[in-house]
Formats: C-alpha cells, structure tokens, sequence
C-alpha cells in the first residue's frame, strides 16, 4: 500500500513518513498516526499526518 490516498490511511496505523526538512535525503521516521492532516482523497506527494510522537510529515510507506 502507498501513502497517496486518504482512504487507506487510518489512524493507530504503524507507518513511514518523510519529514518536510528530509524531503532532498529521503530519509524516512517510522510512527503510529495520531491525526490526518490532508482533506483531498489523494495527494500525489503522500498524505499529511501527525504521529503519535509529533512529528509531521507525508506519508511514504504503510507497514
């Protein structure tokens, strides 16, 4: 599963997310989701979301 549809994250779902600051490195943070942030059903750079430790960032892989 990716990360561009709304539909497939929930939260309390363990995922890996890029944040704004390691866009250019790819480096990815593995977290719990805490809140979406994105409305639109897609987003073509991944769906925006909190995690559970604060941390924001665009949803790369679900795990």
């Amino acid at each position: 599963m990716n990360g561009n549809t709304r539909s497939s994250i929930t939260k309390g779902l363990k995922i890996k997310i890029v944040l704004k600051a390691d866009q250019r490195t790819g480096k990815l943070i593995e977290g719990i989701v805490k809140d979406i942030l994105t409305n639109s059903p897609t987003h073509p750079h991944g769906i925006k979301v909190r995690l559970e430790s604060g941390e924001v960032g665009r949803v790369k892989e679900v795990l």
